[in-house]
């Protein structure tokens, strides 16, 4: 008969399965952290846009991608916060940007982290510690409520504890929120607090730990038409330019926005009924 003590050990087993080994980081530059079990999977294919698509983004184009060469090289570099408009490339930005980087002949890595495993983060950041390679630690549309704890991992990150944040990885996250929580959350916990100046201190300084903030804003329509216009260039989609002008528009007033997502949208459908074959 099996011992007791067994039958618990393989019920807990089952129910949080043992951690899987570190991957051989040479076989891919991207990875997907994965929990139950902690495992990273590699990606050999990144689903992502030349840095020379993303319109309107200049600014946050070349800083981001110096600060990443920079920590590519093994020089310092901040974590960075892009926040802002909706659909205006965020994500995109990181991926494309380490690209570029790749491309320009440095090795770097690049580790998808979802928002709700941010609580493994820590076990995540002791095998990257390890690791004989550089890594962009990357974690997409981030944001809290006022009852989330989830912010409390966040802070291994960028503050790393009593060990500190590994020197081999940098954190970069995307945010339609400046501060990383509702407005009206932030207002409503200091109106009722007994001390407001401190009742959202501990959440709305996350983002204070971010040394870099690129804000994003949505664009005109300038903007969005030449965004338009580079990805047919790219895909070879040939459209008389007045008819894509008119049509481009007519399709953002259907929508009642302007932005990259939307551009990218809109080139899609274009491609389908032109017969052209686009991969992004």
């Amino acid at each position: 008969m099996t011992d007791p003590l067994e039958r618990i050990a393989a019920a807990l087993e089952r129910m949080h399965p043992a951690p899987q080994p570190a991957p051989d980081f040479s076989e891919a530059e991207a990875f997907v952290w994965h929990v139950d079990p902690d495992r990273l999977a590699p990606v050999p294919d990144v689903s992502r846009v030349d840095l020379s698509l993303l319109v309107g983004v200049d600014r946050a184009r070349d800083t981001l991608l110096d600060n990443s060469l920079r920590f590519a090289r093994g020089l310092p570099a901040n974590n960075a916060l892009l926040w802002g408009a909706r659909g205006m490339g965020k994500s995109s930005l990181v991926k494309a940007v380490h690209a570029e980087v790749l491309a320009r002949g440095e090795a770097l890595k690049i580790v998808e982290l979802q928002r709700e495993d941010l609580p493994s983060v820590t076990r995540l950041l002791a095998l990257l510690r390890g690791a004989d390679a550089r890594f962009i630690l990357f974690c997409d549309d981030l944001s809290f409520s006022h009852d989330d704890q989830h912010y409390k991992s966040l802070k291994a990150v960028l503050d790393g504890g009593i060990e500190g944040r590994p020197e081999n990885v940098v954190f970069y996250a995307t945010s339609n929120r400046r501060h990383l929580m509702p407005r009206d959350m932030i207002e409503n916990e200091r109106s009722s607090a007994i001390n407001p100046g401190e009742a959202v201190e501990e959440k709305v300084s996350l983002s204070d730990r971010f040394g870099l903030w690129l804000g994003f804003h949505p664009c005109d329509q300038d903007e969005y038409l030449s965004m338009i216009d580079g990805y047919c260039a790219a895909y070879g989609i040939e459209v008389a330019p007045d008819e894509l002008r008119a049509e481009a528009i007519e399709w953002q007033a259907t929508r009642g926005a302007r932005s990259g997502r939307v551009a990218w949208q809109f080139v899609t459908d274009l491609a389908g009924r032109k017969g052209v074959a686009i991969r992004r």
